[in-house]
């Protein structure tokens, strides 16, 4: 199995994450080379980049709504979260309760007594939506589904979801439980990016458990409700919902020459426009649009001068990697300036903001993203400070 980081240092960048998701958004001056996004019969949706975390297009992101079955996204991905802390394991044989068992709706066909084993559950929710597997599943996890959920509400605000709500791990109607769009782009990155052992899942057409115990024949097999699986080569996720007060939903990812974008439409009037919609959507996504690799992260881009410190230079660059997203043509364009302090005194301390790169298009900001200190420095000796403070007093009547 792939080793994942540790999810308490995961936690720490979901925040910045969920900010880059809720402000991103294509330059509108470079949009005017491309035409507007297509018309969505949706209530709302949002399409975003995957690498950049920029918005190419939207319509009422944040307006809430029931999310219905994609509710079970976050189900899952709690699940994943407890294997890789290793608070449950992937072979646990869960104990099936009467609630679970008497789910209606969608099912795996888990019945009251079974002990299933925590992978299964999670195919169960992630192939074949199956309400009872995720009750079992949250009751293995937390002790009640009661429990889970605000497990899942505590997530949600990790993950930076400001505007969702869960009262069930399955979506079951309930008067506070709603999510938007935006909300459940930013949790369907999460899920292709933070554990994709596991989101090799969502990609799978058909699901079968197990046998009628009381006839011995094998239980049917059932198909994913994402029909972009059979239509587009290549989406490989993520979920589908339905409920009757706000229509069909849809998340669908799809990866085309290394490149991936993610689509939330919600409040369509069947499964069939559902998947036309987010088609749409991601065909235009990445015939207009394209990704320019900026800076790497963690390496030095730049040395400047400090004063008064055990070191006369420092070098500074970015946490992450800078990937910027424009309509296709205006990448070329594209010019990136460091703005620094122009005078850093010690100490510094590694990881301190010390200026911005900013991306920039004609005379327009595309993105900015700190510059941070790549390594500490100590404050000097004190002839190193009265030196300094000597040659700064003489520059400042030439400057």
């Amino acid at each position: 199995m792939m080793k994942q980081t540790n999810p308490l240092r995961r936690m720490a960048g979901w925040a910045a994450m969920a900010l880059m998701v809720a402000a991103g958004s294509v330059h509108a001056k470079s949009s005017a080379l491309i035409p507007a996004a297509p018309k969505i019969a949706a209530k709302s949706y949002v399409l975003m980049d995957a690498d950049s975390g920029e918005i190419l297009a939207s319509v009422n992101p944040d307006e809430t709504m029931h999310p219905a079955s994609l509710t079970k996204m976050m189900t899952a991905y709690i699940g994943e979260i407890e294997l890789d802390s290793g608070n449950i394991g992937r072979d646990d044989q869960v104990l099936v309760s009467e609630k679970a068992w008497r789910m209606g709706g969608s099912t795996m066909f888990i019945e009251v007594g079974d002990k299933v084993p925590v992978s299964e559950l999670l195919k169960g929710i992630i192939i074949v939506s199956g309400n009872d597997a995720s009750v079992a599943l949250a009751e293995h996890v937390a002790g009640s589904e009661d429990s889970f959920a605000q497990l899942m509400n505590n997530t949600a605000r990790k993950l930076g979801m400001i505007n969702t709500h869960f009262a069930n791990a399955s979506g079951w109607p309930a008067d506070d439980h709603y999510s938007t769009a935006r909300d459940l782009g930013i949790l369907s990155l999460h899920i292709v990016k933070d554990y994709p052992e596991y989101y090799k899942i969502y990609s799978q057409k058909y699901y079968q458990y197990g046998v009628n115990k009381r006839t011995g024949k094998a239980l049917r097999r059932q198909a994913n409700r994402n029909r972009l699986l059979w239509t587009n080569p290549y989406v490989d996720g993520l979920k589908t919902g339905h409920i009757k007060a706000s229509g069909y939903g849809l998340a669908a990812s799809a990866i085309k020459d290394g490149r991936r974008l993610i689509t939330v439409v919600l409040g369509t009037r069947s499964e069939k426009q559902r998947a036309e919609e987010a088609q749409k959507l991601l065909t235009y996504g990445f015939r207009f649009f394209e990704n320019v690799d900026i800076k790497k992260g963690g390496e030095p881009l730049k040395s400047v001068e400090i004063w008064k410190g055990q070191k006369d230079e420092i070098s500074l660059g970015i946490e992450k990697d800078l990937i910027v997203t424009v309509p296709r043509g205006a990448g070329k364009d594209l010019k990136a300036i460091m703005d620094v302090n122009p005078m850093i005194e010690a100490p510094v301390e590694a990881g301190q903001q010390l200026g911005t790169l900013k991306v920039m298009l004609d005379d327009e900001v595309v993105k900015e993203v700190p510059l941070l200190a790549q390594q500490s420095v100590e404050r000097g000796s004190i002839f190193k400070r009265i030196w300094d403070s000597i040659r700064l007093f003489v520059m400042s009547f030439f400057n």
